[in-house]
C-alpha cells in the first residue's frame, strides 16, 4: 500500500479529476463486459490536466476490470511512483504507459488490452485489417502493426521502442500480444478501440468462410490522422454506456 505523497486542494481540479475517474472506471467496466482484459492484467491510463509535474491515472495491480471503481484508480508520475491512492503500479504497465505518455504528448489516454478479435489478428503471420468494411476507410490509415515485439515488456527500452513505432498513429496491433490505442481523451481512445475490435471481428468472421475478402476502392480512404472524435460520436458513445452503468453497475462511479 502506498501513502498519499501528493494531495490536490483546488476544488475545480478535484471535480474535473473525479469526472475523469468516472469516465475511466466506465471504460474498465465496459471492457470487462466485452472481454477485452487478460484476467487481472491489462491497463488503461489517462494523463491528468493541470500545472505541475505530469501525472496519470491508471488501474492498480491485482484488480479485475469488472470490479474497478473511480476511487480505486491510482495516480502515478512518469517515473512510476504512486503519488495518490492505494495499491501498486505493475511494472509492465509502467514500461508501456509511462513511456508512451512521455514520448507521445498527444496520447493523453492509453488503452492497452487483449480483446479477442484484434489479438487473434495479431497472431496471424502478415495479417492486417483489409479495406473491406466501411469502418476500414477511416481506421486503416490510423493503424501500425508492430512486428518486432516478440518479448514481453520488461524495461523502458522496449516501452520507448513501442512509443516510437506508434508514431502519429492511434492504434498499434502488437504482434502476438494485443492492441494499444491512444487518444487525446478517454472517449476517443475507448471508442476507437471499440470500433477497431468490432471491425476485426467482422473480418475474422468473413475469413473463416474461406471466401476472398472484398476490397473497397482505395480512393474512399478518409486519410484522417486527427482526433478520432472529430469524425465519430465518441463522447456520445461513452455517455450512452455510462447511462447503462448508472442503472446496472452504479458502484463504478464511487
Amino acid at each position: 500500500m502506498s501513502a498519499i505523497i501528493e494531495a490536490r486542494t483546488d476544488s475545480n481540479a478535484e471535480a474535473l479529476e473525479w469526472e475523469l475517474r468516472r469516465d475511466m472506471a466506465a471504460v474498465f467496466r465496459v471492457a470487462a463486459r466485452e472481454g477485452w482484459n487478460e484476467q487481472i492484467g491489462n491497463h488503461n491510463s489517462l494523463m491528468l490536466p493541470g500545472k505541475g509535474p505530469p501525472r496519470f491515472l491508471i488501474n492498480p495491480r491485482g484488480y479485475l476490470f469488472q470490479e474497478l471503481r473511480a476511487s480505486d484508480l491510482i495516480i502515478c508520475d512518469l517515473d512510476g511512483r504512486v503519488l495518490q491512492g492505494k495499491g501498486e503500479l505493475r511494472k509492465v504497465a509502467f514500461h508501456i504507459h509511462a513511456r508512451i505518455h512521455l514520448l507521445n504528448p498527444n496520447a493523453a489516454c492509453v488503452v492497452h488490452v487483449h480483446p479477442r478479435w484484434l489479438t487473434a489478428l495479431s497472431l496471424l503471420r502478415d495479417a492486417e485489417l483489409h479495406l473491406s468494411h466501411h469502418n476500414n476507410l477511416l481506421l486503416n490509415d490510423r493503424i501500425v502493426y508492430d512486428h518486432e515485439g516478440d518479448e514481453p515488456v520488461h524495461h523502458n527500452e522496449e516501452g520507448d521502442r513501442i512509443a516510437r513505432a506508434l508514431g502519429d498513429k492511434s492504434v498499434m496491433v502488437m504482434r502476438g500480444h494485443g492492441v494499444t490505442v491512444v487518444g487525446p481523451n478517454v472517449h476517443d481512445a475507448f471508442d476507437e478501440c471499440f470500433i477497431a475490435e468490432r471491425t476485426a471481428m467482422y473480418q475474422m468472421t468473413a475469413m473463416s468462410t474461406g471466401q476472398p475478402l472484398h476490397s473497397l476502392p482505395d480512393r474512399l480512404r478518409r486519410k484522417h490522422l486527427g482526433a478520432w472524435g472529430e469524425k465519430i460520436d465518441a463522447r456520445l458513445h461513452l455517455d450512452a454506456w455510462r447511462r447503462v452503468l448508472d442503472r446496472e453497475e452504479p458502484d463504478y462511479a464511487k
